[in-house]
C-alpha cells in the first residue's frame, strides 16, 4: 500500500470518527476517458451545432422513501449515469478499506459524508450526478441525498432524476410513515410508472428493492412500464 493510500485512510478515519467537513486527498483518483487524442475537442464537437444526431442525456428517474417498516427503492432502466457509476464504485472501494481496517460495517451517516466530501472536491468541475444512498445501521434506518456539489440532505422521500418531478407528484399525495410492504411496493411502482410516462428521458422497466433490517429483497425485478401502462389506465377509468 502506498504512502499516498494511507494518508487516504486515515483522513477516512477521522471523518468517521468525528464528522467534520475535511478534505480528502484526490492524488490518486483516475478518470477513464475516450480513446481519442484530445478529449476537450471531443466534448466540444458533441455540444456544438455540427454535433452527431445522437447526444449525452444524462439522469434517469430513481426514489426512495421510508416507511415503518424499512426503505422502499425503485428505479427505471433507462440510463445514462457515468458519473455516478463512478464515485458509487469508489465509495465501495472506501467502505471497503474502512471495513478491513475496522472490522465493522460504516454507517450509512458517515459513507454519506464521504462521499460529500469527496464531491465538494470536485464542485465546478461539471459532475453531473445525484445520488440517494440509503441502509440500515446501528442507528436504525437512514437515508440521505447528495447532489455532485457535495450537498447532503437528509429526509424521508427523496426522487432524483429527469423524471423526479412526476415521481414526487404521486408520492406527495400517496406517500404515508404507516404503509405496509405491499403498499410501499405498489407506492413506489406507480411513481416510476408516471415518471416514464411523462418524461421522454425516463423507461424501458420498473425495478423495486426493499431495504429491511437483515439485508435488501429484489420486490419487483423489470417490470415493462409500457404493461403498466395498461394497468393504470384501467385503474384510472
Amino acid at each position: 500500500m502506498t504512502a499516498c493510500n494511507e494518508n487516504l485512510i486515515d483522513e477516512i478515519d477521522n471523518l468517521i470518527n468525528n464528522e467534520e467537513e475535511e478534505n480528502i486527498d484526490n492524488d490518486e483518483l483516475e478518470f477513464c476517458v475516450a480513446p481519442i487524442n484530445i478529449p476537450r475537442n471531443f466534448i466540444k464537437i458533441s455540444k456544438s451545432d455540427n454535433r452527431n444526431l445522437f447526444n449525452f442525456h444524462k439522469g434517469t428517474t430513481t426514489l426512495a422513501f421510508k416507511f415503518k417498516d424499512g426503505i422502499m427503492v425503485a428505479v427505471d432502466s433507462r440510463a445514462s449515469m457515468a458519473d455516478c457509476f463512478y464515485w458509487e464504485n469508489y465509495l465501495g472501494r472506501i467502505i471497503k478499506i474502512y471495513e478491513l481496517r475496522n472490522n465493522e460495517k460504516i454507517s450509512v451517516r458517515g459513507a454519506s459524508t464521504i462521499l460529500s466530501n469527496i464531491l465538494f472536491q470536485y464542485k465546478g468541475y461539471g459532475l453531473c450526478c445525484g445520488i440517494i444512498l440509503s441502509g440500515y445501521d446501528h442507528t436504525g434506518f437512514n437515508m440521505f441525498f447528495i447532489d455532485d456539489e457535495g450537498k447532503k440532505v437528509e429526509g424521508n422521500v427523496f426522487s432524483c432524476g429527469s423524471g423526479s418531478s412526476y415521481a414526487y407528484s404521486i408520492l406527495d399525495s400517496n406517500y404515508d410513515y404507516n404503509l405496509n410492504v405491499d403498499q410501499a411496493v405498489e407506492l413506489a411502482r406507480n411513481a416510476i410508472y408516471h415518471a416514464t410516462f411523462r418524461d421522454g428521458g425516463s423507461g424501458g422497466k420498473v425495478r423495486v428493492y426493499y431495504i429491511h433490517k437483515n439485508g435488501y429483497d429484489r420486490m419487483i425485478e423489470g417490470e415493462d412500464v409500457k404493461d403498466l401502462h395498461f394497468h393504470y389506465t384501467n385503474i384510472s377509468q
